[in-house]
């Protein structure tokens, strides 16, 4: 049974060394489950609980996570844009289209009974015309 142990630990080793730090926890629980799997399959659970061998492993697996060498701060998580690029397009548009709104009602040229909603709608097709 420690022969197997000490396989399954090498091989929970080599597998988390060809991942990133922030796959180590998913990778570490893969590989225990499917070290449990084996070991019900064979019979050899001893009357333990999936939880208790669980949490075992995990522990016995966290000392040969990888880690980051001293000196070096973690990698940050890339940033992700905001919206595609239809989106950021569409964005674009309504800020053009509401600055001209404001300098619109500033100088008094919106006519009677326009809303936002109505110049919104024809400025926006109109800036998508133009190509913005």
């Amino acid at each position: 049974m420690k022969a197997y142990a000490i396989a399954a630990g090498s091989l929970a080793f080599l597998a988390l060394a060809a991942v990133g730090p922030a796959q180590a926890q998913q990778s570490r629980m893969q590989a225990c489950a499917a070290e449990w799997n084996t070991m019900k399959a064979a019979n050899q659970t001893a009357g333990k609980t999936y939880r208790a061998f669980q949490k075992e492993c995990l522990a016995r697996t966290a000392a040969t996570a990888p880690t980051l060498p001293f000196g070096q701060p973690a990698p940050a998580p890339a940033a992700k844009p905001k919206g595609g690029g239809g989106r950021q397009a569409m964005l674009a548009r309504e800020r053009a289209c509401g600055a001209e709104w404001k300098a619109a009602k500033a100088a008094g040229t919106v006519p009677a009974g326009a809303t936002w909603p109505k110049y919104w709608s024809a400025c926006n097709t109109r800036k998508k015309a133009e190509g913005m």
